[in-house]
């Protein structure tokens, strides 16, 4: 009991003395890129204040969440007369980061997406880069991101997206009708991120929509479009709320991301591509499991307001949330998804990380035309189990090459193998 008592007083003594200390230095070791002055204008900690383990232990979080730290710690070191030095130790990513997607198409033909984003430009962890694929058409776009360009608080993003894609519409009469779907856009938003937990987005995006019957061996019925074409413009926000704790491979907490879309535009043709609202949230869970083991969830929620119409926002794809589904193979205009995976890590030496994945894939949508209860009648349900593997290297930023096996336990079962960069949520 008395060595209990000595014990807890010298903590107590120590918690003190260091409360009692003035911060006179703040040094930053290990970044390379990274701009010293950059991290310490987002540091909450600053010189001349008294030591405050809370807000160090937010600094830490906060740096870990940045694109260009692979993980970061601290060190206190008390000088004399009161003052103490404050040192944060910073393991640093590469942040140059190459991608290519590689599937098949709607034709059942090649297509890939290759990409090189920069997401430490300028030291400022600002990102800049941009994508071509080819699925069936090319496509192509750029984009540049500063969130802390103004202030530690307030950034801007732009960027620009000509995109062209086969898409299926799905018309009442049960007509499965191809057409050429192009979509160019241009988006500016501001970005404001009050403190760690919280950061906002508001934008407007403006743009054009095309829609050109492909020629098949399906006649086009009567009544349904050859083209449609319209100018959109849209006021686009996001909210986040982020309390997850990241060491490297293994995440802890919860995340929700809110996303909404107010379209309005002319077709100058006809009512199909009217004016609507688009709004998705997607809540996410995730747990430590012991010391190789972590426990990943999604839900994703979605509604669009242009429930009537052919032309539906929500796509069920392999990359998107179904693995094993395939590609873009229908559509809806409202949806739940739910994701759960159990990742475990079998291997780790060094910078590398071999990990196991063993996941369910769910979801229901609504059809254009549809009603809610679709969602939970069961009509429109997919329930695709899988496997997969994770090749990590823990010292580039999202250096995570994923390959996934999904398999459709319902009728008329499918299934098919997913590859790609970064955890799928």
């Amino acid at each position: 009991m008395k060595k209990l008592l000595l014990i807890a007083s010298m903590c107590f003594l120590e918690f003190s003395y260091a409360q009692s200390h003035i911060i006179s230095q703040i040094n930053i070791e290990g970044n390379k890129r990274t701009k010293t002055s950059f991290l310490k204008r987002l540091a909450f900690v600053k010189e001349g204040t008294v030591i405050d383990s809370t807000k160090i232990a937010s600094d830490i979080r906060r740096l870990k969440l940045l694109p260009s730290v692979a993980n970061a710690n601290y060190k206190i070191e008390f000088i004399d007369k009161g003052t103490s030095r404050l040192t944060y130790i910073i393991e640093e990513n590469f942040a140059i980061i190459p991608g290519l997607n590689i599937a098949t198409d709607n034709n059942g033909e090649f297509a890939f997406r290759t990409s090189i984003f920069d997401f430490n430009f300028l030291g400022r962890n600002q990102i800049i880069g941009g994508f071509y694929s080819r699925d069936v058409f090319d496509s192509y776009g750029a984009f540049w991101e500063a969130p802390n360009l103004f202030t530690r608080k307030l950034g801007i993003g732009v960027n620009y997206q000509n995109l062209i894609s086969q898409e299926p519409v799905f018309f009442e009469n049960g007509d499965d009708i191809d057409y050429r779907f192009a979509n160019k856009a241009f988006e500016i938003k501001l970005q404001y991120e009050p403190n760690f937990h919280n950061r906002l987005e508001l934008g407007l995006s403006i743009g054009s929509e095309d829609y050109e019957f492909l020629q098949s061996n399906t006649n086009l019925p009567t009544g349904v479009p050859a083209k449609l074409k319209a100018t959109k413009i849209a006021v686009i926000g996001e909210y986040e709320y982020n309390n997850i704790d990241i060491h490297y491979q293994y995440q802890n907490g919860f995340r929700s991301i809110l996303t909404y879309r107010l379209v309005t535009g002319s077709s100058g043709e006809n009512d199909l591509l009217k004016n609507f609202f688009i709004g998705r949230n997607d809540f996410e869970y995730f747990k430590r499991i012991g010391d190789k083991g972590n426990w990943a969830n999604r839900l994703r929620l979605a509604y669009a307001s242009n429930d009537d119409s052919p032309f539906a926002p929500f796509a069920v794809d392999n990359q998107l949330n179904i693995r094993g589904v395939g590609n873009t193979i229908d559509r809806g205009t409202a949806s739940i998804v739910i994701n759960t995976e159990y990742r475990h890590t079998l291997y780790e030496r060094g910078w590398f990380v071999l990990q196991s994945n063993a996941f369910i894939d769910a979801g229901s949508w609504r059809n254009p035309g549809g009603y809610l209860g679709e969602l939970f009648d069961g009509s429109t349900v997919k329930f695709y189990p899988g496997l997969g593997i994770r090749f990590i290297h823990k010292r580039i930023f999202n250096a995570v090459f994923r390959l996934d096996y999904g398999y459709d336990v319902g009728n008329n079962a499918t299934n098919g193998i997913v590859f790609g960069i970064g955890q799928y949520f």
